[in-house]
C-alpha cells in the first residue's frame, strides 16, 4: 500500500510518499523561513499557499515514476494530512490540498494528529512494545503513554514550548531564527552558568529560566556561558521528567520526537539516563524529528489499514487538536504503557534507589550522569534536605508519613521507617484517592506543597494512606502551587488507572472536605493550559 502524506502545521510545507511493503519513505519539503523574529502567521500561510502545490506535485511525479507497471496512474491508496494542532490558516491550506487530491485519485482521506505522528514514527522505527514518548518541539513539550485506547498526557510544559522558549532568548540577543542550533553551537564554547530549574512532578516550566537567561546576558555574563547553562538546565529538566514517567508507568522504553530532538546534547542526556536505569532509548533520524510529511504518511497508512478514514464533509481541521483526543484505532486492545509495580527488595525510582531492610527503608539519591555535576550536586542536596524537613512537617499536622531516622544531604541518603504494604499505583481505590485529597489539603493549610504527589509516592495498607517522597516540595502559600499539587496527582491517576473517573472525583471530594475552594477553582485553569493544545511546530 502506498500513502501520500501532506504536512503544513506551521513551518514546513511538506509532502511524502510511504510504501508500507518496502517501508520506504520519500519526503519533499520547503520550510518557511522568516526574515526576522519568529513565525508570522500571515507569511506562513502565504508560504503554504505557494509551496504545498509544489511539494505535492514533486511527490506525485515520484509516485508515477515508481508505480507498478500494471498500475493506472501514480498507484496511491490513501491521502493523509496533518489535521492539527497548528496554525489555522496553514492547516486549512493543507486540508484543502488533501481533499482535492483524495477526490481526484478516488482514494480515502485520513486526518492525522501532528503530535501523535511525531511519536508514532519513533515507535514504528524502534519496534518498541509500548514506550513513554517525549515530544520536544517548538510550541510543545510533553510526555505521552498509550493507556486505555488513547495516548495519555503524563506531563507537559505549563507555559511555553521548549523550542519557542529557546527562540525567545535568542530573539532577545538579536539572533535570527531558528535559535536552537545557535544556542547549541555557542554552548559548546561556554562554561555552565546556574539558572532556575523548575520541575513539578512530570510537569515543568520554562518562563523563569528564560527571564533569568536574558537578565544574565544583560548583566554581562558571557553569552556562551548562558547558552551552556540554558541548554544544560532545560534538557536536564526534560530528561528528569522523562525518567519520572518511566518510573511512574514501569516501562523501560523511551522514544523521542519533535524538532528540538535534533539537539545532540538532549539525545545524549536521554540516552545516558536510559542506560543508567537499564531502559532502551530511540531517536529517529533528523528528517523525521523536524516537521515532515513522512511521519504523516506512515501514521496515515496505519490508520487507513485500521479503517480510520474521513468523509470529506467531516474533514475540517482543528488548530487545537489534542493528542489525547485521538482514538488510537491502529493498536491492540492489550497494549498498555503501564507495567506492574514492584514493592520489595531494591527499587529503582526516578531519582533514587530504595532498599528495604526489615522495618527500615534506605533511600539514596544517586548521581545522575546526564546532569552537569554542579547542577546535580545542588539538586540532590536540596531535595534530600527538603524531603527530610517536609516529611516531618506533614507528620506534625496529622498526615501519615514515615518517621525520618537519619539524613545525610552530602551523600543524598535518608533512612525512613517502612510504611504501607504497596504503592498506591498497585492498590488504587476511591477511598485511598479521597484520603490523598485530604492529605494534600492539610499540608497546603500548613503552608507547603508536596511537589510530586503521584501514585508511586503514596504508600497504602489496610488502615492508612501515607504520603512519601517530599523531595520536590517547598514552603508556599500560593494558590497556584497548591493547585499544581492536585493537578500532578490527578494526572498520574488519569495516565495509569483502568477506570480513572471515580478516582479523580474522589481526590477532589477529599480536598473539598477540608481544603480551600479557591485551589480547586485554580485547578480548572491549570487543566486548560496545556501547550499541546496550541499550534505545533
Amino acid at each position: 500500500m502506498r500513502t501520500v502524506g501532506i504536512e503544513g502545521t506551521a513551518w514546513a510545507a511538506s509532502a511524502a510518499l510511504y510504501d508500507s511493503e518496502t517501508d520506504e519513505v520519500v519526503i519533499e519539503s520547503d520550510p518557511y523561513e522568516p526574515d526576522s523574529g519568529g513565525i508570522h502567521p500571515r507569511e506562513a500561510a502565504e508560504h503554504m499557499g505557494s509551496a504545498v502545490p509544489e511539494v505535492v506535485s514533486t511527490i506525485l511525479d515520484h509516485a508515477a515514476a515508481t508505480a507498478a507497471p500494471e498500475a493506472d496512474g501514480p498507484d496511491i491508496d490513501a491521502v493523509a494530512f496533518s489535521r492539527g494542532p497548528g496554525l489555522g490558516p496553514c492547516l486549512r491550506i493543507v486540508g484543502t490540498a488533501a481533499r482535492a487530491l483524495a477526490q481526484s485519485l478516488s482514494v480515502p482521506l485520513v486526518g492525522v494528529n501532528h503530535m501523535v505522528a511525531h511519536l508514532e514514527i519513533g515507535r514504528h522505527q524502534s519496534g518498541f512494545d509500548s514506550p513513554v514518548c517525549l515530544n520536544a518541539s517548538g510550541a510543545n513539550a510533553h510526555l505521552l503513554g498509550y493507556h486505555n485506547g488513547r495516548y495519555r498526557i503524563l506531563g507537559e510544559t505549563m507555559d511555553t514550548g521548549v523550542g519557542n522558549a529557546i527562540d525567545k532568548f535568542t530573539r532577545h540577543l538579536g539572533w535570527s531564527h531558528p535559535g536552537g542550533p545557535k544556542v547549541e553551537q555557542r554552548a559548546a564554547e561556554g562554561e555552565y552558568h546556574d539558572l532556575p530549574y523548575v520541575v513539578k512532578g512530570m510537569d515543568f516550566s520554562f518562563s523563569g529560566i528564560m527571564s533569568a537567561a536574558k537578565d544574565a546576558v544583560d548583566d554581562g555574563v558571557p553569552v556562551e556561558d548562558v547558552c551552556a547553562g540554558l541548554q544544560e538546565t532545560i534538557f536536564a529538566m526534560l530528561t528528569e521528567v522523562a525518567e519520572r514517567a518511566l518510573s511512574l508507568t514501569g516501562t523501560d522504553e523511551l522514544v523521542l520526537g519533535g524538532g528540538v530532538g535534533q539537539n545532540a546534547r538532549l539525545r545524549e542526556m536521554l540516552e545516558s539516563m536510559c542506560e543508567q536505569r537499564g531502559a532502551e532509548f530511540y531517536a529517529p533520524e533528523p528528517r523525521f524529528l523536524r516537521d515532515n510529511a513522512g511521519m504523516i504518511a506512515v501514521l496515515g497508512a496505519k490508520m487507513h489499514a485500521a479503517g480510520d478514514t474521513l468523509e470529506i464533509a467531516e474533514s475540517s481541521v482543528d488548530p487545537n487538536f489534542r493528542p489525547d483526543q485521538v482514538p488510537v484505532t491502529w493498536r491492540g486492545d492489550d497494549e498498555d504503557v503501564v507495567r506492574a509495580p514492584t514493592a520489595s527488595g531494591t527499587v529503582r525510582g526516578a531519582e533514587a534507589t530504595v532498599t528495604i531492610e526489615g522495618d527500615r527503608v534506605i533511600k539514596r539519591r544517586v548521581p545522575k550522569a546526564y546532569r552537569h555535576a554542579s547542577l546535580d550536586d545542588r539538586l540532590r542536596a536540596e531535595r534530600t534536605r527538603a524531603e527530610a524537613r517536609l516529611t516531618s512537617a506533614a507528620r506534625r499536622v496529622g498526615v501519615p508519613t514515615p518517621v525520618v531516622y537519619d539524613v545525610d544531604p552530602a551523600t543524598g541518603t535518608l533512612v525512613f521507617q517502612r510504611v504501607g504494604d504497596d504503592d498506591l499505583a498497585a492498590a488504587l481505590s476511591v477511598d485511598r484517592c479521597r484520603a490523598v485529597g485530604r492529605h494534600l489539603a492539610a499540608i497546603h493549610a500548613a503552608g507547603f506543597v508536596h511537589g510530586d504527589p503521584t501514585t508511586r509516592n503514596v504508600r497504602v495498607d489496610d488502615e492508612r494512606t501515607y504520603l512519601i517522597d517530599f523531595g520536590l516540595g517547598y514552603h508556599t502559600g500560593h494558590v497556584e502551587d497548591q493547585a499544581m499539587d492536585l493537578h500532578v496527582f490527578k494526572q498520574s491517576v488519569a495516565g495509569t488507572a483502568a477506570e480513572a473517573e471515580p478516582l479523580l472525583a474522589a481526590v477532589e471530594e477529599g480536598y473539598a472536605a477540608v481544603g480551600d475552594e479557591e485551589v480547586r477553582t485554580r485547578l480548572r485553569e491549570i487543566e486548560g493550559r496545556g501547550r499541546y493544545q496550541s499550534a505545533s511546530q
